[in-house]
């Protein structure tokens, strides 16, 4: 009944199996893929005409994991698997991003590729099995699709490389690196490290591409077996229509390309494709109308080549740069007078608006995950409205590029944050885009360090990124530093790296053809270091460390530890108790099952009556102790005083002041504040207080101060008086 086909081999110790023709036998492509005992299904379907009205690949990659793949039930109300999280849609472009430049240029037919995880052993991570599974499926399909690829995740434990590094092990990693590429070359790199030598990171993605190549072949194994007849593709070249082109418009790009403005740039390029399409694409332009689509691809190809020559023959740029030189820089810190932190980076036409707020643990995100749920204490949120780049547009919620954005900051900043126990803060941080032009995700990362070193965050040392660009052709190839959004656009390499003036946080690489070699990623990284440490000059003339203090509207946060037998009595019954201190004092509390307890608020008294407070119910007020309190009661023979939080004592009359006091109230009334010294108990364990022993203005322990200046003195003297 099945015609199945099964590969398997050892792959950094442990059995990796492609199995086809068992499961979702109507798709193009299919297969399971198994590491471990994590189990992923990879499906293709491609339509069989080309859409029309379109210029480009309508190829969407879709990640999803199933909660019984652990052996779980989601979160939430409805129990069942919503909308994509975070983490579904960054392994979705962590597919799409290789797959997409392998496919034959000129296919246009609609294809979706879709991963599913069907088992998770909690050891090996899905999203690498996620990438082979899909590379198989595509090989299979039958579409014209010039792979395979191959993937692998590198770990850097001990100063040695570790291929496919399991999840327990990973805390111990001082890299987390995803690399996958052709047996060729490489095409995509996702990476997070702590500061690592551009050389070892260098040697993790070649590492990572030596140690792919025998999933590449397997999947070519399986191919031989089981693949489709291959989809027939003809895509003609019009030498004609280009020779036209050139004719009537290559003068006017030229030239539009010599404007350093983007906004007047475009304007000219507009002028320059309209003249174009009014001429070539248009019913009365003289001409027999072509396709518009054609003519458009025609115009788009004829840019790409007046710009990328002009580079590689004089080494300058669109806007006059050479290929090393960095954009004008402005950073300011402070922007915004009520944030916690906030800055403001400029690079060129590419301006990043960042907040920094300090949260507490109410604050922190709860993450429902395979691998169970845990919280998140650093947020990082990208923004890109419309108005950026000049144009209007849908607001809503983020895109997978906003999204993706988003993490590769963070990727950047996380290893450069405080241990939590160290600065017990939830941190976020937003990034709005004012204006863009080029790399707007590392203008997030240099105005995120800008801003929390503005709120007071002690971030172990500032962070800055740059974006790479390349241009390649035959042998010939130019990098170039701190790319324009046009130079993105029409270049072949999107190559994205931040971190320290001591090595690399965060390493990002998109390639748009098949593939580069390391010896270009070699110049790219030195290249890229260069430019860091430039930016991070200049980001040091606004503020080169976490101010000493926090902002006058963040929360302070204090940290003590109580026995864990007290938790209970701090909380109270259904949480009367905690409840009743949170309102009372104005204080934020969050206590763990360990006994750590955070008191939060802006307001240092609020702290300090909320600290004394739980102290008063998990501890004993000790003898001789001096203590701030309130007057509760009045009577005939003395005040009662609220000391302790919740405790009370008795101040006698005798004990009111240093004189015979006729009347209590002479001295005291409900509500006053007053400092008491614990005398210690009565023989029924009444609590004794004195006012008189104690300054009421500096709080001092007079008898004390006695007893000490008698010692001073000696025994003579006082036998003496």
């Amino acid at each position: 009944m099945f015609d199945i086909h099964r590969v398997e081999l050892d792959w950094g110790g442990r059995p990796l199996v492609l199995e086809s023709g068992k499961i979702a036998r109507q798709a193009d492509g299919a297969v399971v893929a198994t590491y471990g005992e994590t189990t992923v299904l990879a499906t293709v379907v491609s339509a069989k005409e080309p859409k029309e009205g379109i210029d480009f690949l309508p190829l969407t990659c879709n990640y999803q994991e199933k909660f019984y793949a652990a052996g779980r039930i989601p979160g939430g109300y409805f129990k069942r698997e919503g909308r994509p999280t975070e983490r579904e849609t960054l392994v979705s472009r962590l597919i799409d991003r290789p797959v997409r430049p392998l496919f034959a240029p000129g296919y246009r037919c609609d294809t979706q590729v879709i991963a599913t995880v069907l088992s998770h052993d909690l050891e090996n991570d899905p999203d690498i099995v996620a990438m082979v599974a899909s590379s198989a499926a595509l090989t299979l399909c039958g579409a014209p699709f010039m792979g395979p690829l191959g993937a692998a995740r590198v770990g850097f434990i001990n100063n040695e490389y570790v291929l496919n590094p399991q999840l327990d092990e990973m805390p111990d990693s001082q890299l987390d690196l995803v690399v996958a590429g052709t047996a060729d070359a490489v095409l995509m790199v996702e990476s997070e490290a702590r500061e690592l030598p551009e050389e070892v990171m260098l040697g993790a993605v070649m590492f990572g591409h030596r140690h792919f190549q025998p999933v590449i072949d397997a999947i070519i194994q399986l191919a031989e077996k089981a693949a489709k007849e291959p989809r027939e593709l003809t895509v003609a070249d019009d030498v004609a229509l280009e020779r036209r082109l050139a004719e009537l418009v290559e003068g006017d790009l030229r030239s539009a390309y010599a404007i350093a403005s983007k906004q007047d740039r475009h304007v000219a390029v507009d002028a320059a494709k309209a003249k174009v399409m009014s001429q070539l694409a248009a019913p009365g332009g003289g001409e027999a109308p072509r396709d518009a689509l054609q003519v458009a691809g025609a115009f788009k190809a004829l840019e790409a080549k007046i710009v990328r020559h002009n580079i590689l023959d004089s080494g300058r740029r669109i806007d006059g740069r050479d290929l090393q030189t960095v954009r004008p820089i402005l950073c300011e810190v402070g922007v915004l007078p009520r944030a916690h932190g906030s800055a403001l980076f400029t690079r060129g036409e590419t301006q990043a608006l960042v907040i920094a707020t300090l949260g507490t643990g109410e604050d922190e995100q709860f993450v429902d995950a395979l691998q169970g749920t845990y919280k998140e204490t650093f947020l990082l949120h990208y923004n890109f409205p419309p108005f950026s780049v000049g144009e209007t547009g849908r607001l809503g919620s983020p895109g997978r590029r906003e999204v993706g954005h988003g993490k590769l900051a963070w990727r950047a900043i996380h290893p450069m944050l405080p241990q939590h126990h160290e600065f017990p803060y939830t941190i976020r941080v937003v990034s709005e885009i004012t204006e863009s032009n080029g790399s707007s995700s590392m203008a997030t990362v240099c105005g995120t360090s800008l801003a929390l070193m503005d709120a007071g965050v002690p971030l172990r040392r500032p962070t800055a990124g740059i974006a790479m660009g390349l241009i390649l052709e035959g042998e010939r190839f130019s990098v170039l530093s701190d790319i324009l959004g046009d130079e993105d656009h029409l270049g072949d390499m999107d190559f994205k790296v931040a971190g320290t003036d001591k090595g690399v946080t965060a390493l990002q690489m998109d390639i748009k053809v098949a593939g580069i070699t390391e010896e270009i990623m070699r110049v790219a990284l030195g290249q890229a270091r260069e430019g860091r440490l430039h930016i991070l000059q200049e980001m040091a003339k606004a503020i080169t460390s976490a101010r000493a203090e926090l902002g006058a509207h963040a929360p302070r946060i204090e940290v003590i530890s109580i026995p864990v037998d007290k938790i209970r009595e701090v909380i109270g019954s259904g949480g009367k108790v905690i409840r009743e201190i949170v309102e009372k004092t104005g204080a934020k509390i969050d206590i763990s099952d360990d006994g750590t307890v955070k008191i939060a608020s802006a307001n240092g008294e609020s702290i300090k009556a909320a600290m004394n407070w739980i102290k008063s119910i998990t501890s004993e007020p000790e003898v001789n102790q001096v203590y701030d309190g309130t007057v509760v009661k009045v009577v005939d023979f003395g005040a009662f005083v609220n000391f302790f939080g919740s405790k009370d004592g008795l101040v006698h009359i005798s004990q009111l002041a240093p004189r015979r006091v006729q009347k209590v109230t002479d001295v005291v009334k409900e509500g006053d504040k007053v400092k008491v010294k614990l005398l210690g108990f009565d023989d029924r364990g009444k609590v004794r207080l004195s006012m008189k022993v104690v300054d009421q203005v500096t709080g001092e322990d007079l008898e004390a101060k006695q007893k000490a200046a008698d010692a001073e003195r000696g025994p003579e003297a006082a036998a003496g008086e």
